[in-house]
């Protein structure tokens, strides 16, 4: 029901395996609230993937990783893990069903909250009797009778969300929404044979969920730039161009991780968790919202005592079933995101280079100061007015070089005059604002002519933050009884 990722430590040897994976996660549902997400674009194809060194350097460490881990699990190390894991997590696997149940009626209570959403924030609705029925879902997990009906309601959302959303896009949300609705319908029978089955639809679903979203680093790599602009910490120091193929794989592996034998899936499980939890402070409570089905689904399979595998058991429990499994997962779900695009929007859709920011309502969002780097409905240099109010320069037909000239002499002007006030604590802000004016008309001129994608991310950010600290400093000024609008 919610893109996933984020990224948090770094140790690159380490890096791609489940517990050393800790590092590159978690950004596609935050590439939708922070970056252009344009449905129709066309994904890079997959030979930029398959030709990328770092993919096959991330498929090999993976490969390591997991058979170092299949041969410990069959030892008595192995063995002797997973019963201290049962140990301490006793006492909430013996409760496990109220843990989930508290937190998915917790979820939807949330939502409801926050209002205007479906299921996500990425997944905006003016209609406020859907918030109503949100609550309505959160009530009806309280009594195992009701909890069929909360699950119809979780799929109607979905299937309501259609109506504004591609349903390539309502993909990302398909599989978690699809096993939470499942997990109450079973919770709530009394048949044993199906009820046994529950946490293991929920893995399902995250594990699904995972690794369909972790293909969006690879389809659409130009989504995570902004972010790297934005958040440059995230990446502890490692070069864009490696870290986002990297987190792809760690996030593709610990998915795929999620669906093998018992020792690997709770270790995946472990490090997703501290993943989405890093995630939860440079984002903030609404990334924690967008995230409490996923954590809460992960820490289920982090305690859960199970060891009997029910599909394909023999061949996940191999050591030749880590490689065949891997390559057989990234095949099926390859073909189907490329395949499913192809199949909507045909095989000569257009990318997100030859799309540009004039195609804002392709776009799942628009520029403003909640979505900084969402495209800009300015396709020239006419001086059309952004979504933040404040005026482009009127640059008309004027080269991109003499827009810059226009823009930085009015600057100057209004600066010079500001810094002339007899109050140096007031000759300051007078003069900053005119300043950071200037650059917010230069970063326009830049969405409006240039090319370069790092530049248009650092643009929009620019944008964002520049206007914030002006209206910060207009908000001081007004304490002061001066207004300057």
């Amino acid at each position: 029901m919610f893109s996933l990722n984020q990224r948090t430590n770094r140790a690159l040897a380490g890096f791609l395996g489940l517990g050393a994976a800790l590092a590159p996660i978690s950004a596609s549902a935050h590439v939708k609230w922070f970056a252009p997400y344009i449905v129709d674009a066309a994904p890079a194809p997959l030979t930029r993937t398959l030709s990328d060194p770092y993919f096959w350097t991330g498929i090999v460490l993976v490969l390591v990783f997991f058979v170092a881990a299949r041969l410990i699990e069959r030892s008595a190390a192995g063995t002797a893990t997973l019963d201290a894991m049962d140990r301490v997590t006793d006492p909430l696997w013996r409760h496990l069903d109220t843990f989930m149940r508290i937190v998915v009626a917790g979820f939807f209570v949330a939502i409801f909250a926050v209002g205007g959403v479906y299921l996500t924030p990425d997944l905006q609705t003016p209609a406020e009797w859907v918030s109503w029925l949100q609550l309505l879902i959160a009530a009806g997990i309280v009594s195992r009778k009701t909890m069929p009906l909360s699950a119809a309601g979780i799929i109607f959302l979905w299937v309501l969300a259609l109506r504004d959303y591609e349903f390539f896009h309502l993909l990302d949300y398909l599989a978690l929404g699809v096993a939470v609705a499942g997990y109450l319908v079973l919770e709530s029978s009394n048949r044993p044979d199906w009820r046994k089955h529950r946490f293991e639809l929920l893995r399902w679903g995250v594990a699904i969920a995972l690794m369909w979203s972790s293909l969006e680093k690879f389809a659409y790599p130009e989504w995570f730039y902004p972010l790297v602009v934005e958040k440059p910490f995230l990446t502890f120091g490692i070069p864009r161009d490696m870290f986002i193929p990297m987190a792809g794989i760690a996030e593709f592996t610990m998915g795929f991780g999620l669906l093998a034998t018992p020792l690997i899936r709770r270790l995946s499980a472990i490090a997703l968790f501290v993943i989405f939890n890093a995630a939860v402070y440079p984002f903030g409570r609404i990334d924690l919202i967008g995230h409490a089905l996923i954590m809460a689904i992960i820490v289920a399979i982090a305690v859960d005592h199970t060891r009997e595998l029910h599909f394909w058991g023999w061949i996940r429990r191999s050591l030749v079933g880590v490689p065949l499994g891997l390559a057989s997962a990234l095949v099926i779900f390859a073909t189907a995101y490329w395949g499913l695009h192809a199949a909507f929007f045909g095989p000569d859709a257009q990318t997100m280079a030859e799309l540009r920011t004039e195609q804002t309502e392709m776009a799942t969002h628009t520029f403003s100061l909640e979505y900084p780097h969402g495209p800009i409905a300015s396709p020239d240099m006419s001086g059309a007015d952004s979504e933040q109010g404040a005026e482009a320069p009127d640059a008309g037909t004027l080269t991109a070089t003499e827009a810059y000239e226009r823009s930085m002499m009015g600057m100057h002007e209004e600066m010079m005059e500001g810094l002339r006030h007899d109050d140096p604590d007031v000759a300051f802000v007078l003069g900053m604002i005119p300043h950071h004016q200037g650059a917010i008309d230069m970063a326009r001129i830049q969405l409006a002519a240039g090319s370069d994608r790092t530049n248009m991310a650092l643009a929009q950010h620019i944008i964002a933050e520049q206007q914030k600290e002006i209206e910060a400093m207009r908000a001081w000024l007004r304490q002061r009884g001066i207004e300057t609008e």
